[in-house]
């Protein structure tokens, strides 16, 4: 009532609401009468002078107890009765009760009905006064002004305190801050003289001295308690977490990772296996993955920009390489060799944008000009707070451990349930780390991956990969296969008649005849996780890939089994000293005894037992550590 309101771009004041209609008036003298549903839906309606009342936000409205509540609501229904003379508002629709009939009675004298009937209710303290100040209080604040606000008092950390006192205290623990010998006690008595200097002398009550140290307590910072260091001044807070990634490898983020299993090393015994990535923030697509120990240190940035910036079918060589790893992994593959080229052809590679690096990551010179030339940023990952792991981090350990789990089933399907220890060796480890992430991973849907308003539908990083593609209208672009040898660290190494020795491997091709025996060292790019083949630059200023002289091992019969009783034999080695062995600690009859022991463990795992235990012949039982006898039909049920 008397409201002005702006509607159909004039002004008018609102003179009544009568059956869900608000009558008005203009300047100009002329008269209307809209429906309020009408009127407050109408484009450009807004009320003059007044600010739109907002609900109280949910989780202020839990704090206040159920009887507040009941009580608000219930003035919100005597309120409107009073306005509109129905309980429900206008748009409650009904007949008004005879005392508070618009049409009839004023406004004085609906709040003046409506004080005697709370009155006669019960309500202490209701008189017309009342009435028209919680009418008033709802038109300013809505639903919100209507609680007793003494059930939601706060009590303030100081208490009763004159505030003059707790500015007293502030500015004396600003003017000591920093200085070490500072005491609580100098800090109340500076306090006391700003008191006695700023207001008079006995102007201002001060509180006791058992109060001015809970003072002081409550007020000092945490970090800077009065006596201690000040601490270095910080810059302007920066946004809460990194800025998001909207496009296909703007951001890029290294972490690492334990798989919790072990592989078979070059010295045939077992190695604990870690796994470096580089993740897309964007689309969570695994741009490279690479295995290694984790005694060998983080793999090189160069490493990995290698293998995520040149997609795998156009390096050198690869189509060959494939299928010798692919041969000599386990029987029963995720799919098919040609399935697989195919898949792998189309795994996404870039050049990322942005690199977030780890602090233990070597970034060195070489680096650095590579990424300058490329274009790519470096950023450090932020510091792990206690208890919390960055999102990288986080997926990268739930690939790992849905890899391992990957690992044990193809162990199983492969026949080695009895085996102890490592079974699988690196370069297949990564072989199947590969062609996971490959066929599972990237198609896998994931819980990160979804669009706000679509919650329950997770892409995969395949197809998020390509989402983002068309929304943002560029392609990164990756680098051509020469790059690949480039991206890769380099030694020399000599070139003698049988090749390039390099990690107790030897390489060779014939596009090294005319540079034998020259006597000078070549320089020779190779991946550190991966033998297969080196990369040597030759006088033509060329990388030429140069393959392991036995890198086709795998395609040859028996080629596991050779491996896998290989590392028996080297276990039982462990297991004792190598007989006739100089290095064995002791002499005379303990080395005797120590040969011996050694030599039956040997025999042992040769031994031909019968069916039932004892006795020589019969059945042969396949020992998949041991040097037994071939058992054909034993391997026959591994294919």
């Amino acid at each position: 009532m008397g409201a002005q309101v702006t509607f159909e771009a004039r002004t008018w004041q609102v003179t009544g609401l009568a059956d869900g209609r608000v009558h008005l008036v203009a300047e100009d003298g002329a008269t209307g009468c809209v429906l309020a549903v009408r009127l407050v839906s109408a484009p450009g309606f807004s009320v003059t002078g007044a600010a739109a009342s907002e609900p109280p936000a949910p989780a202020l409205w839990e704090t206040v107890p159920l009887a507040a509540q009941e009580r608000a609501l219930a003035w919100l229904r005597h309120i409107r009765e009073v306005e509109t003379g129905l309980p429900g508002g206008p748009a409650g629709g009904g007949t008004p009760r005879p005392e508070y009939d618009p049409q009839r009675f004023t406004l004085a004298e609906r709040e003046e009905a409506k004080a005697r009937e709370l009155a006669a209710l019960g309500w202490a303290r209701t008189s017309r006064t009342t009435v028209q100040r919680m009418r008033l209080v709802y038109q300013r604040q809505g639903l919100w002004g209507l609680v007793d606000k003494r059930h939601l008092r706060t009590f303030s950390p100081t208490g009763r305190t004159d505030e003059r006192v707790v500015a007293a205290v502030l500015e004396a623990l600003g003017r000591r801050r920093g200085r070490s010998k500072t005491t609580t006690l100098q800090v109340i008595e500076l306090a006391e003289q700003i008191v006695a200097d700023t207001y008079g002398p006995a102007r201002v009550k001060l509180p006791a001295r058992s109060s001015l140290y809970r003072l002081v307590k409550t007020l000092a910072d945490p970090a800077e308690p009065p006596g201690s260091a000040a601490r270095t001044a910080t810059g302007p807070a920066r946004p809460g977490g990194p800025p998001p990634a909207l496009r296909p490898a703007e951001r890029v983020h290294i972490a690492t990772a334990r798989l919790g299993l072990e592989a078979v090393g070059e010295d045939g015994g077992g190695v604990p296996v870690a796994v470096t990535a580089a993740l897309d923030a964007a689309s969570g697509c695994v741009l490279a993955a690479v295995l290694h120990p984790p005694q060998d240190g983080p793999v090189q940035l160069s490493v990995l920009l290698a293998e995520m910036a040149v997609p795998r079918p156009q390096r050198p060589g690869w189509p060959a390489l494939l299928e010798q790893a692919h041969a000599g992994g386990p029987a029963r593959r995720l799919v098919s060799l040609p399935a697989r080229i195919e898949a792998t052809a189309a795994r996404p590679a870039a050049v990322p944008e942005t690199l977030i690096v780890e602090s233990t990551a070597a970034v060195t010179p070489a680096v650095l000009a590579v990424c300058e030339s490329l274009g790519i940023s470096l950023e450090p990952a932020p510091l792990r707070t206690a208890g919390a792991k960055r999102g990288a981090v986080r997926t990268l350990e739930i690939l790992a451990g849905l890899f391992a789990r990957h690992t044990t089933t193809a162990e199983e399907a492969y026949g080695a349930g009895q085996a102890v220890g490592a079974y699988w060796s690196m370069p297949q480890l990564q072989d199947l780390l590969d062609e996971w992430i490959t066929v599972r991973w990237h198609q896998r849907p994931q819980e990160q991956l979804r669009h706000p308003l679509l919650p329950q539908a997770g892409l995969t990083p395949q197809e998020m990969w390509e989402v983002l593609l068309g929304v943002a209208g560029t392609v990164p672009l990756p680098l051509a296969g020469k790059h690949y040898g480039e991206l890769l660290p380099a030694r020399r190494c000599a070139l003698t008649n049988s090749g390039i020795r390099l990690g107790g491997r030897r390489y060779d091709d014939a596009c090294l005849d005319e540079h034998r025996g020259r006597g000078q060292r070549w320089k020779v790019h190779h991946h550190p996780h991966d033998p297969r083949q080196v990369f040597v630059r030759l006088p033509d200023g060329l990388l030429h890939a140069v393959g392991w002289v036995q890198g086709e091992h795998t395609l040859r019969p028996f080629d596991e089994m050779v491996r896998r009783r290989t590392g028996g034999v080297l276990a039982l080695r462990g297991a004792g000293a190598q007989p006739g062995s100089e290095t064995r600690e002791g002499s005379g009859e303990a080395g005797r005894t120590a040969d011996v022991t050694a030599v039956e463990g040997i025999a042992g795992a040769m031994t031909v037992h019968d069916a039932d235990g004892g006795g020589a012949g019969g059945h042969v039982a396949r020992d998949t550590g041991g040097s037994g006898v071939y058992d054909p039909r034993a391997e026959a049920e591994l294919w």
